[in-house]
């Protein structure tokens, strides 16, 4: 693991939990859309999110 002061691994935290947030957000987004292409761009998006947050974990090892 890098060594990361207190303060970058609190702001990695945050991202960490807004990158969480966003997923379920557009998961559920993805789920109650109706359009087809509507539900195909939330998925998306929450997997980009899912990306973004796998890439920050991997800054904690």
């Amino acid at each position: 693991m890098a060594n990361l002061s207190a303060k970058e691994l609190s702001a990695l935290e945050d991202q960490l939990n807004c990158e969480q947030n966003l997923v379920k957000k557009f998961k559920a987004y993805a789920q109650a859309a109706t359009d087809p292409q509507i539900k195909s761009t939330c998925e998306q998006i929450a997997n980009q999110h899912k990306q973004h947050f796998d890439t920050l974990m991997g800054h904690l090892y």
